[in-house]
């Protein structure tokens, strides 16, 4: 018997020192396998941050739930740790010698994202937290509205905790913005004014007729009526929840008013990234992250002045083509966008049918993308309204990818704030850049891949996602789903748009344009109606640079295609192409490129 102990606790020792010695290096130190290191580096991003976790729904399905009741840390230290977290972690991914890995792409693709985190950590306090554009006053109820899901007893208890930390999270908010402003990051004044106005709106409903209680009221009794939630438990909740909105959420919302409307008589009016602290590094930092180039400025804004120069002359064809003075171009699109013919009534069964024909338009290209794709996403689109407290500022569409859990589809947003801004022969194009085929194929097609490192399913690189949507506006638009002239007069007010932003984005921020003179070429430039304009170029104040990618990751793209076209011939199969582009995942430009000229020199298979 002694001796079967012994031979027992023996081979516990073994194991004991086995597991010592390979999870501590796991866990503290460098990973035997760099496959661990990928999960680790993950693993540690998504517990700082238990909204994103929330979001993915990745961990609900085995029960795992621990993360639902809390918010992400917006304090400095908060902020500190995950600047901290980066240098580690590129740190120790250069201790792997890349060059023996089975997945170098891998390597290359994380220690690009890290060595940007990196290099980029000397501004991470030159951001407006509080903005109209995504500030965080707006995006917290967005998320507890569109992201938090109330589908157990248990995640409507979590709501409720939530918002009574609301509190915390302002709180750690506000001291972010004083940080910044005793180093001279100050938004611009047109920011307060407009977060202001938000926000005194926000707050402007009794308790229980706020949106944060009428969702939760309508999500508590569906929960009833499932038999997951009696009505005395949802009638206390409800108690409960009343009370935080008037004792948690509006002082807090009360303290970030009381702060701005102090600072904003006296806020500057000037607009660009050159006013900050060492400003023209800190854009050519925000350049190099978005368009994940090197290009400058000056040549950004070159080749935007030439795209407009472009495409507007083919613009002009068309609207002479069909009796159009085209003299002045600004006015000839600003008198077409209101023409009744192409605008819906503005009425809320307008606004209706503006969602059903979105609707109508994803439904039918997706039945005709199998002659281009060979790649297709498992999960569904469906096209919803951008939430009302929020519309004003917000951009006039955008996507929400679907969970990982699959509970829900990916949704496409629209913006019904005004039906001038949503004319009829621009919805084909617009339907087609965020749901089917762009962001909605790109990004769920992404999540959905397999035999790649976690992080590759995720990881975000501007220039290649909002580049593949505007290409796949291209790709719509040449494969005949746009053949009446007033869609191809869409198409290319939708093109000429973001070739636009390539000049008024380094204008505000290199050349030291006013939002005003912004605001006045993009009116002659495009023709959009000028809330639309105001808010575009608002847009690109508060988040210098992002606004460059667009243009830049399409022009790639068609770049590599030709070039493809030009290698293979014959072989040439646009269903190929496109495959390798989408299944690598979201990649740096630079990386896309040797992936695809890999993929010409072993012959396009």
């Amino acid at each position: 018997m002694k001796r079967w102990k012994k031979l027992v606790l023996a081979a516990l020792a073994v194991v004991m020192l086995a597991s010592g010695v390979f999870c501590v290096p796991t866990v503290w130190g460098t990973p035997w396998f760099i496959e661990h290191f990928y999960t680790r580096v993950f693993v540690s991003f998504a517990l700082e941050h238990p909204m994103l976790l929330s979001s993915m729904r990745m961990l609900e399905p085995v029960g795992i739930t621990f993360h639902n009741d809390e918010l992400d840390d917006f304090s400095i230290a908060g902020e500190e740790r995950g600047l901290a977290l980066a240098r580690d972690a590129l740190a120790t991914l250069r201790r792997y010698d890349r060059d023996s890995l089975a997945d170098p792409l891998s390597y290359d693709v994380l220690e690009w994202f890290l060595e940007d985190q990196v290099e980029s950590q000397r501004f991470a306090f030159h951001s407006y937290p509080v903005n109209q554009m995504s500030g965080f006053q707006s995006s917290l109820p967005d998320f507890m509205i569109n992201t938090h899901q109330l589908d157990t007893a248990g995640s409507a208890e979590d709501y409720l905790t939530r918002v009574s930390k609301f509190g915390v999270a302002f709180d750690q908010t506000l001291e972010g913005l004083r940080y910044r402003e005793e180093r001279g990051v100050v938004p611009p004044r047109f920011v307060m004014t407009r977060v202001l106005a938000e926000m005194r709106e926000f707050t402007a409903p009794a308790p229980r007729e706020h949106v944060l209680y009428t969702h939760f009221a309508e999500g508590a009794a569906a929960l009833v009526e499932s038999g997951e939630l009696s009505a005395d438990a949802r009638a206390d909740m409800l108690e409960r929840l009343a009370g935080h909105i008037e004792q948690v959420v509006y002082p807090a919302y009360a303290r970030m008013i009381e702060h701005y409307a102090a600072l904003e008589p006296t806020a500057s009016t000037d607009d660009g990234a050159w006013k900050l602290p060492d400003g023209a590094a800190f854009y050519a930092s925000r350049l190099r992250s978005f368009t994940t180039t090197d290009m400058s400025a000056d040549e950004i804004h070159a080749l935007g002045l030439s795209e407009v120069a472009r495409i507007q002359g083919e613009m002009k064809e068309i609207l002479r083509a069909q009796g159009y003075d085209a003299s002045d171009f600004g006015a000839a699109m600003q008198a077409l966008n209101k023409e009744p013919r192409f605008l819906y009534p503005d009425t809320d069964a307008g606004r209706e049918q503006i969602l059903a024909d979105y609707q109508k338009i994803l439904d039918e290209i997706d039945a005709g993308m199998d002659e281009f794709f060979s790649l297709r996403p498992k999960t569904g689109v469906i096209v919803e309204r951008v939430p009302e407290f929020k519309q004003a500022t917000a951009p006039g569409a955008y996507y929400n990818p679907a969970p990982l859990d699959g509970s829900k589809p990916g949704i496409f947003y629209a913006n019904l704030r005004s039906v001038e801004e949503i004319p009829k022969f621009g919805m084909r194009t617009l339907a087609y850049h965020e749901g089917i085929p762009g962001h909605h194929f790109q990004i769920t097609i992404a999540r959905e891949l397999e035999g790649v490192p976690f992080f590759r399913t995720i990881i975000p690189f501007t220039a290649y996602a909002e580049g593949w949507a505007l290409y796949a506006e291209r790709v719509a638009a040449e494969y005949g789903f746009q053949e009446d002239p007033f869609d191809r007069l869409g198409f290319l007010t939708a093109e000429l748009f973001r070739a636009n932003r390539l000049v008024v984005d380094t204008g505000i921020h290199a050349k030291r344009w006013t939002r005003q003179r912004a605001i006045d070429y993009m009116l002659a430039n495009t023709g959009m109606p000028e809330s639309d304009v105001v808010a575009e170029i608002e847009r690109y104040i508060v988040i210098p640079g992002q606004a460059c990618a667009y243009k830049i990751g399409q022009l790639k793209l068609l770049e590599l295609r030709a070039r493809a076209r030009a290698r293979l011939g014959e072989r040439f199969d646009i269903k190929a192409f496109h495959a390798v582009v989408l299944r690598s995942g979201a990649l740096p430009l630079t990386l896309l490129e040797r992936v695809v000229d890999d993929w010409i020199a072993a012959g396009g298979g």
